[in-house]
């Protein structure tokens, strides 16, 4: 099963480097969707990832309409996660897809509310206190790769630490 993430608009370098990481560590293709609030080469992006950037294959999109016109919702498993989410993260079924995309928006605003009105049923959501506004956005990343890569039996991952394996 292949994991796409994708970043529409992200606005914060450091979060921006950390979903790298992430990508990185579990295989994920990251997706930058235009317009960024940075500069990837920045310094700040490119320390957050530190070493991993050559571990990502990375894709970048011009505007979320480019992006939506080339990986269409309606013909994949593609998951919109928005605190609006008409379903919980862990909830949906990922296995036995060959490809899953995970839409997340840009830090300050989410996702664009045309969109999750129409894929309602296919917006995700992590639950939380209903008096906070949201996770960080790295955070939420992960937690929902993770997911992901659990219902997949961590598929191409390494499960025991190769600390145990020398001794």
């Amino acid at each position: 099963m292949k994991l796409n993430l994708v970043l529409v608009e992200p606005e914060i370098p450091q979060n921006t480097g950390n979903i790298a990481r992430t990508c990185a560590a579990i295989g994920a293709k990251l997706h930058l969707v235009h317009p960024l609030g940075f500069d990837i080469s920045e310094k700040s992006v490119k320390r957050a990832g530190l070493d991993y950037w050559d571990k990502v294959e990375i894709e970048e999109h011009q505007s979320l309409t480019e992006f939506l016109t080339k990986y269409q919702p309606e013909k994949i498993a593609m998951y919109f996660v928005t605190t609006k989410g008409k379903h919980v993260y862990s909830q949906a079924n990922y296995q036995e897809k060959e490809e899953v995309f995970l839409l997340f928006g840009k830090e300050t605003k989410g996702l664009p509310e045309e969109l999750l009105q129409k894929y309602i049923e296919q917006t995700i959501r992590i639950p939380m206190r209903p008096s906070l506004r949201s996770l960080n956005l790295a955070n939420s990343v992960a937690i929902v790769a993770y997911e992901v890569m659990r219902q997949v039996e961590f598929e191409n991952l390494e499960e025991i630490s190769s600390y145990f394996n020398k001794k």
